[in-house]
């Protein structure tokens, strides 16, 4: 027997529909606020994500799933989606059209890491990329849409945010933060000593309890913001306020990847075990540049949506469609007949076999149908079928045609 890959999940039964729905749900409200679907190729130049994520980030030093393929290509499969929206973009030509742009993806991510509850490698992410819009009001919009989709599936949350400042307020910062930094690198684990020579404000995100204690007195961008990214992240708390979304501001919420600016945010949820963020983004202006794009402000986010699966609340389920059974075998081509004519608008579920009566209702029930329709001996001959509505109880012989 071949047994799946570690890190790897098949999903069936229910938990495929618990998928499709979460996804339906996200893409209908991310309809409504504009977004058309995106689809990007799984496997990417590994450039293009050395040169967007960071070669910094954990993604690129430890977690790619990175191969040179036949033709010497030095190729991964997609460990995010932004970067590869942002080079669709690109391709496009988009980023030299004066139209916003604005687009909804789902599908399958890859990192190597541990497995753990909620994280897999290979995992399914939501996510939402707005491009041409440099408001603050986009930002806000963002998380607005976010948190809808969070009460559309019946999930709790907390909001997280902060401001990652910009290359006028980071450099000063960057700059007094090493410095701190530096008086404490021995009592810092190995990763943020690293980190304080390539990406020090990464040292921020440390899920190391001891080094979270030791920054608890490190300088906080907030007090850095410059004359532009202070107002403008004072306007998106007032916009939050007004609407009565829930926030805390998080001094230490960086983002792993390395093109995020200015406001970045995590929808957070304690039900899910140590990884507790669903959702999370931010703006990123300068990544379609470093991309060679013209000069493009974005923001975007992503949810996981393996992280989300156990705390969705589905609907109960509303009987639809047809079951057809045939109570005798010369009925099963005209039952076939009238199924295929029937899909074209409806679910129509059909049992091959010939049964009584009572073995057809019992199978009602699993195909979860709202009328029964069968077709035995008499009404072969008069060409007629027998309906019934499951719900108003209703029960008639009527014309085959007629149906």
């Amino acid at each position: 027997m071949i047994n799946l890959l570690r890190g790897m999940k098949d999903l069936t039964f229910e938990e495929s529909e618990r998928f499709e729905y979460i996804v339906n749900t996200a893409a209908t409200i991310a309809r409504r606020y504009g977004y058309g679907y995106i689809e990007t190729p799984i496997l990417e130049e590994t450039a293009l994500f050395k040169r967007s994520v960071g070669e910094s980030s954990d993604i690129v030093g430890k977690e790619m799933y990175q191969f040179t393929d036949k033709g010497e290509n030095d190729v991964c499969m997609r460990p995010e989606g932004t970067a590869g929206i942002v080079r669709a973009f690109i391709s496009a030509k988009l980023d030299r059209q004066p139209v916003k742009q604005k687009f909804y993806y789902y599908g399958p991510m890859f990192r190597y890491e541990k497995p753990q509850k909620g994280r897999l490698r290979e995992f399914h992410q939501f996510g939402c990329e707005s491009f041409g819009e440099d408001s603050v009001y986009e930002d806000f919009t963002i998380i607005t849409m976010i948190a809808q989709i969070f009460d559309a599936l019946g999930i709790g949350y907390e909001l997280q945010i902060n401001s990652l400042g910009c290359k006028v307020c980071m450099p000063k910062y960057r700059e007094t933060l090493v410095s701190s930094l530096t008086e404490i690198k021995e009592e810092l684990c190995e990763d943020c000593n690293r980190r304080i020579g390539t990406n020090p404000i990464r040292v921020l995100d440390c899920k190391n309890d001891k080094c979270q204690a030791l920054l608890v007195e490190s300088p906080k961008l907030k007090d850095y913001l410059c004359e532009a990214c202070d107002p403008e992240f004072r306007k998106l708390k007032a916009l939050l306020d007004q609407e009565g979304i829930k926030y805390t501001v998080n001094d230490n919420l960086v983002r792993g990847l390395d093109y995020y600016s200015k406001t970045a945010f995590e929808f957070v949820s304690s039900e899910i075990g140590a990884q507790s963020a669903i959702a999370g983004g931010g703006r990123y202006d300068r990544l379609v540049e470093f991309l060679d794009g013209k000069p493009t402000p974005a923001v975007g986010f992503a949810l996981g949506i393996e992280r989300i699966m156990e705390l969705v609340k589905m609907p109960e389920k509303e009987a639809e469609g047809y079951y057809m059974g045939a109570m005798t075998q010369e009925a099963i081509p005209a039952l076939l007949k009238l199924a295929t004519k029937k899909r074209l608008t409806d679910k129509v579920t059909v049992e091959y076999s010939s049964k009584g009566f009572k073995s057809h209702m019992k199978g009602v029930d699993k195909a979860n149908a709202k009328y029964v329709v069968l077709i035995g001996e008499d009404e072969l001959n008069n060409g007629t079928v027998w309906l019934k509505d499951l719900e108003s109880k209703e029960e008639r012989v009527i014309d085959i045609n007629d149906l």
